[in-house]
């Protein structure tokens, strides 16, 4: 309680701290700050930075290793284990408790193990994109990592930028900023300087303050950092709230086998230890043999198997050049089976080329080229694909600007809701407003139309003259921009979108943006894999259909963004499932389209790298983007390709379904032996005067198989399991145990008949040769199975598996041979086997290989699965 008030008593605290910062001057900031517009010297930053530490919070900040092997105990089945050995421990049966201790100690450090090199891998993978912020310090500004920013910094913010830490703005153009991360409100929030401050209202609330964790959406801005780190207002959510998300399919997936395996040990135990007991007569014994039967059922090396899996995948991905954010997403990713994309970029070149500049009738017009290069080079926020191939082309053609002098007055930056930037100038004495943007919006402002010199009314002949070069410009693929003028607009030199109005249009660029040549390939190789493209852009529909049209996805039928602004949920589901081009959406059009195609069982993937593409890519099961994305975006995303590229992400699919893959194999193939296991133990305990197996020899076999099948994560996954995208099922787990696992019984109770009616291994005195005689043929059994239901195929002729796979199970089967033919066999009560043993042997065996290779071929034929 008295914590809660103290959290409470701080945050106000710092509030009205950040309040107090808000209301002074820009004078006293800098002489509170020491500070100045020419930014700390380097000396002073660096002092600041031992003072106050990284720009980090605690969520960000890796988990110390000592915590990190603690964190390898916490699983539902070292639990179980550990129950069972403290008991062991109290009826002082020491040799089962070691053996427990052991297979604890074996999970958990392997555990930590991959954790430990996952978590260092996840932190040198970071440093690649690490985020930076445009930092001021004397005099210069540069880019610098963002957990070296630090109070009293002057910041730069411009469209895209996240924001590093808390900040009070000294300058603002049109400055508009997301808070959704702190405050949970989706609309963008203007930030401005001036203004009065109310005293109701909280720091968050404040216009001249932007905060950590919130990132920009259009504009420009200048500020000095006043908190990092930890006393930010992010820092306290971070460190207070809860930071996990949702749960995803691999975690319920997960949790749903977890719980089928306790249901299962829960409903043995009793039966096993009942049986037993009553026909024993020693319940001590059939206590201790039911306690190593729940062992044998838990499958202690799960949380290994699965890490290393994720762990093994992630560094397969990052040999591809994919960065793994978030382990589980490897997995999400072989199961996606809908992969929304952007268009440009991803399958297109994202290499924007000039290749017109045209009149409004469509003739070729340098006036149109000059004002375009005007406008994007004097710009100063975020110059996209198309402004760069502007100032490329005009330098390249060596084209000269039309003016003696140009000077640069304002700038109203691009924003989604207009979809145009304007530049204003002056020159030969006149004001004037250069603007470029969409075709549409472009449209919805301009009055008069210049053709030949001369300015004509905007009139709907003209309209249609214009709409159709347009149109013709779109069918050839060009994606088309509108440059339009006004001149002298006012005197003064402030302007605003209030002045974007009465323009006159003078013509049309036209950019080619072709489509990439792998491409095509690459997504006829997804649609083979069961995954369906879908292109989510913000572009004109003609030009993205032209483009889905050269690299084979269907799209002869589209959906806009102001179509689906008028749908029902119901409604966009079903059209989201039929529909594979969506054009001239908006952010929030985007992520709904995901949301839809979750809401109907799709595993969804989205990839982008704009801006704009931030709220898709968290709504995405998959979010992906690549290393050259803003800052927001990447930050959004989960997986990160260093190479913008679907041939790149077709390999991040396979090896999501091969991870997947292997971790069915061990559930799969450890729960059906374990069950046919303790299904013999049944049987046997019924009929035999002794046990048919001692705790600790169970509790041995149970150790050698489970330190065998450590390698599975590293074993051969057969092509057709990576046809389709792979979903975890609890129901085909169940049928496949019942089905599959008492195979083993039935060669189990061969064994039992070899070992009492060839061997006379039938009386109390005689019971260690029967333990012995099973230990082997259980262990080699179990061993073995491993190779035969590992794969649908024939094992070795037409599926091979990985050489340390093979190499484990066949040292496992060795190691069982050493102990009992060694004296080591007496410290676990086995006998020496007499040599006649080992005909019986290897034909029990080879039986039972071949049984199990028959079996498979049925259950395939009527059950139409496998693993």
């Amino acid at each position: 309680m008295m914590n809660r008030k103290n959290l409470i008593t701080k945050k106000v605290n710092k509030d009205e701290n950040l309040k107090k910062l808000a209301k002074l001057s820009e004078r006293d900031l800098f002489l509170s700050l020491r500070t100045s517009l020419q930014g700390l010297s380097t000396e002073d930053a660096q002092a600041r930075l031992e003072e106050y530490g990284p720009n980090e919070i605690s969520a960000q900040k890796p988990t110390p290793t000592i915590l990190l092997f603690l964190q390898s105990f916490n699983d539902l089945f070292v639990y179980v284990l550990a129950l069972l050995m403290v008991v062991s421990l109290l009826t002082a049966d020491f040799q089962a408790a070691i053996v427990m201790a052991i297979m604890i100690l074996a999970s958990a450090l392997i555990t930590f193990i991959q954790q430990y090199r996952s978590q260092k891998a996840s932190i040198e993978l970071k440093e690649m994109i690490e985020n930076t912020a445009a930092i001021t310090r004397e005099g210069e500004t540069h880019e610098i990592p963002m957990d070296e920013v630090v109070p009293g910094d002057i910041v730069n913010l411009a469209t895209g930028d996240m924001i590093p830490a808390d900040t009070v703005l000294i300058w603002t153009k049109d400055l508009f900023v997301n808070q959704s991360s702190l405050t949970g409100e989706s609309m963008p929030i203007e930030k401005y300087v001036t203004g009065e401050i109310g005293e109701n209202e909280t720091a968050i609330d404040l216009h001249n303050l932007v905060f950590m964790g919130t990132d920009v959406l259009s504009g420009q801005g200048k500020g000095i950092i006043l908190k990092t780190g930890q006393q930010t207002f992010f820092g306290d959510i971070a460190q207070n709230a809860t930071t996990k998300r949702g749960k995803t399919t691999f975690d319920i997936g997960l949790a749903k086998i977890s719980k089928l395996l306790l249901r299962l040990i829960m409903f043995l135990f009793p039966l096993v230890f009942l049986i037993n007991g009553l026909t024993k007569g020693n319940w001590g014994s059939a206590f201790f043999f039911a306690i190593a039967v729940a062992v044998g059922l838990t499958p202690e090396m799960l949380p290994m198997i699965v890490s290393s899996n994720l762990a093994k995948g992630a560094l397969t991905l990052s040999k591809h050049k994919v960065i793994v954010k978030e382990l589980p997403s490897i997995q999400n990713l072989g199961s996606m089976d809908v992969l929304c994309t952007d268009k440009t970029g991803t399958i297109t070149e994202d290499r924007v080329v000039l290749v017109q500049h045209l009149d409004p009738l469509g003739n070729e017009n340098k006036q149109v080229l000059d004002y375009a290069y005007i406008n994007s080079s004097y710009q100063t926020g975020w110059k996209n694909l198309m402004d760069i191939a502007v100032i490329n082309y005009y330098h390249d053609e060596n084209q000269n600007v039309p003016f003696e002098q140009i000077y640069k007055i304002d700038e109203i930056p691009f924003d989604f809701s207009r979809r145009r930037l304007t530049v204003v100038v002056k020159a030969d004495e006149h004001q004037v407003m250069i603007t470029k943007g969409a075709v549409e919006e472009m449209a919805s402002i301009c009055k008069n139309v210049e053709i030949n010199g001369k300015i004509l009314p905007f009139t709907p002949e003209l309209r249609a003259q214009l709409t159709e070069v347009n149109e013709k410009m779109n069918r050839q693929g060009m994606r088309v921009i509108t440059v339009a003028v006004k001149k002298d607009a006012h005197s003064e030199a402030i302007y605003s979108v209030a002045d974007e109005k009465e323009m006159t249009l003078i013509g049309f660029m036209g950019f080619l943006d072709p489509a990439k040549e792998t491409a095509k390939p690459a997504i006829a190789s997804l649609h083979k894999h069961g995954v369906t493209v879908k292109v989510l852009t913000g572009d004109n529909a003609i030009v993205a259909q032209k483009v889905c049209q050269d690299v084979g996805i269907e799209a002869e039928k589209f959906l806009l963004g102001n179509q689906i602004e008028t749908m029902s949920t119901q409604e966009l589901q079903q059209a989201a499932e039929e529909t594979n081009l969506f054009a001239k959406l908006n952010p929030m059009q985007k992520a709904r389209i995901i949301e839809a195609l979750q809401t109907k069982g799709h595993t969804v993937g989205f990839m982008g790298d704009g801006i704009n593409d931030a709220p898709a890519l968290r709504k995405a099961d998959v979010g992906i983007s690549v290393d050259t994305a803003a800052d927001i975006t990447k930050d959004a995303s989960s997986i990160i390709l260093l190479e913008k590229s679907l041939n790149v992400l077709e390999s991040g699919v396979i090896e999501g379904r091969r991870v997947f893959s292997n971790m069915m194999k061990y559930i799969k193939i450890t729960i059906s032996s374990n069950f046919g296991n303790v299904f013999s133990i049944l049987i046997a305990s019924a009929f035999l005067p002794f046990l048919p197996m001692l705790s600790i020899q169970l509790l041995l076999q149970n150790l050698i198989y489970d330190v065998a099948q450590l390698t599975i994560p590293w074993d051969n996954v057969d092509a057709e399991e990576l046809v389709a995208p792979t979903k975890w099922e609890t129901s085909g787990l169940l049928k496949f145990t019942v089905c599959i696992g008492p195979i083993s019984s039935i060669f189990d109770i061969l064994t039992f008949l070899v070992m009492w009616f060839v061997f006379h291994a039938d009386t109390i005195q005689q019971q260690n040769l029967f333990q012995t005689g099973w230990f082997m043929v259980g262990l080699t059994t179990q061993a073995l199975v491993v190779l035969m239901v590992r794969s649908r195929k024939i094992p070795f002729i037409q599926s091979k598996p990985a050489i340390q796979v093979f190499s484990s199970l066949f040292l496992a089967v060795i190691c069982g041979a050493a102990i009992v033919l060694s004296p080591l066999r007496e410290q676990f009560d086995f006998v020496q086997l007499p040599a006649s043993y080992w005909l019986w042997f290897v034909g029990i065996v080879a039986g039972y290989m071949l049984a199990v290779q028959f079996g498979k071929t049925l259950y395939i034929k009527i059950a139409k699965e496998w693993l």
